[in-house]
């Protein structure tokens, strides 16, 4: 059986870690590097590593960032944020990142996704979808940073990104990010039901057993937290302990 993944995700703004509230109102939580370190050391089964001012500013991911973070992890390190081309994720690949992740860009331009897929092996490509609820079981996906609605349902998306070559689905509930109110299951199940690839479901976490419900209930492959980590809540062993204390598979 497939061990299920915790993550913590950076949130990197002008070279810091942030956290807000609904992808606003962010606060410092610190160097990225350090806290990429610590986290390796808490247990941490991956990184993410999202620059979300990149897309906004019109910019790409600062690459010696990527570099300096990558140079001292031994986990799968995960990046994101400007990336618009092949040659961006020939830069992040080669910056020491395991997988880029693709959002603005990708909805822009659907075939990113199948040229980068092709090029690099679709087990690199994470597909970022931000979804937004819009009704009692709608879902709309938004780019930039959650600024700027689109036109696709979120999981109609999932399914074309998937279609295209995307190797894994990075799904997060702009409704739940920093609330601590628990993932949206609903939202996750649906995605998990619909696409054939791993769905990492981000966006609530709070509790121990928030996690234990997304993994349960929700059928997410992996669970992406940020705030209760940075501060201190909780660590990524001692989620993966309460886990592996009601039979969820797993890395210990």
């Amino acid at each position: 059986m497939l061990t299920r993944r915790i993550i913590p995700c950076l949130d990197v703004h002008e070279g810091r870690v942030v956290k807000g509230v609904q992808f606003e109102k962010l606060r410092d939580m610190g160097d990225p590097v350090e806290m990429g370190v610590r986290y390796e050391e808490l247990g941490a089964d991956e990184l993410v590593y999202l620059d979300i001012s990149a897309s906004v500013q019109g910019r790409r991911t600062f690459l010696r960032a990527v570099e300096r973070i990558a140079a001292h992890l031994r986990i799968p390190f995960t990046v994101g944020g400007g990336v618009r081309s092949i040659d961006d994720i020939r830069r992040l690949l080669g910056a020491g990142a395991d997988k880029v992740s693709l959002n603005t860009a990708a909805v822009e331009r659907p075939a990113l996704i199948e040229e980068a897929a092709e090029r690099f092996g679709r087990q690199c490509i994470v597909l970022a979808v931000d979804a937004k609820q819009e009704a009692i079981d709608q879902y709309r996906v938004y780019v930039r940073g959650g600024r700027q609605a689109t036109s696709w349902e979120a999981v109609s998306w999932c399914q074309e990104g998937v279609r295209r070559g995307s190797g894994e689905i990075l799904l997060t509930a702009i409704g739940r990010d920093g609330t601590r109110d628990g993932f949206d299951l609903f939202l996750t199940r649906r995605v998990v039901e619909a696409v054939s690839v791993p769905v990492i479901a981000s966006g609530g976490a709070g509790r121990l057993e928030d996690f234990l419900e997304v993994f349960t209930k929700g059928g997410a492959d992996a669970a992406l937290a940020a705030g209760i980590f940075h501060e201190g809540y909780l660590t990524p062993t001692q989620v993966k302990l309460f886990l592996a204390q009601h039979q969820i598979p797993v890395r210990l």
